[in-house]
């Protein structure tokens, strides 16, 4: 009886486990979602690249210390020619709080449904996202994955990646005038 337990345990496991067994990889089709933002409205995959910043739950010290990294960091990010968003399942009020808190300026993205989550093989077996890095090109084609992410230097390593893939600066006259206003 016992023994039965433990594969009935192990097959249950490894179900959970097959929703994210197509794990998607560079050169793959990004999954299109449609995700209520911070800054009002939703967002979706558009016409520049895109970094999508996977975290596990908001106000929790891991996902503080990268949010905070983009926030005091992010003009190493904006330096580029994407957007970027940090993304969780979180319910967007709690994202919004957890976004003024950390002073961000950019974009936090809510997946309350876990679908895009699921889509992007990020969930983990506690049933939130693992801190996943997705660099998406203009066309929608995943140029870059982090699965190894550091909190603490979040925004420097997203710059770093940026700059290995080529992806275009901004035109400087553009960032000035940004700066101006």
């Amino acid at each position: 009886m016992k023994h039965s337990r433990f594969a009935l345990l192990g097959v249950l496991l490894g179900l959970a486990l097959g929703a994210n067994a197509t794990e998607l990889k560079v050169g793959d089709k990004a999954p299109a979602f449609n995700l209520e933002s911070t800054h009002g409205g939703t967002y979706q995959l558009g016409e520049k690249p895109v970094v999508l910043a996977w975290f596990p739950k908001a106000y929790t010290r891991g996902c503080t210390i990268e949010c905070k990294s983009l926030a005091e960091n992010g003009h190493l990010i904006e330096a580029f020619d994407v957007d970027y968003f940090m993304v969780s399942c979180d319910a967007i009020e709690d994202n919004k709080g957890f976004a003024a808190e950390n002073n961000a300026k950019f974009p936090l993205l809510s997946d309350p449904t876990k679908e895009t989550a699921t889509a992007y093989g990020v969930l983990n077996e506690r049933g939130v996202p693992s801190r996943h890095n997705y660099y998406i090109a203009a066309d929608g084609t995943i140029l870059a994955i982090d699965r190894i992410v550091n909190p603490a230097t979040a925004a420097e390593d997203i710059a770093a990646r940026l700059a290995e893939l080529d992806i275009p600066k901004v035109a400087k006259e553009a960032a000035e005038a940004d700066t101006d206003t």
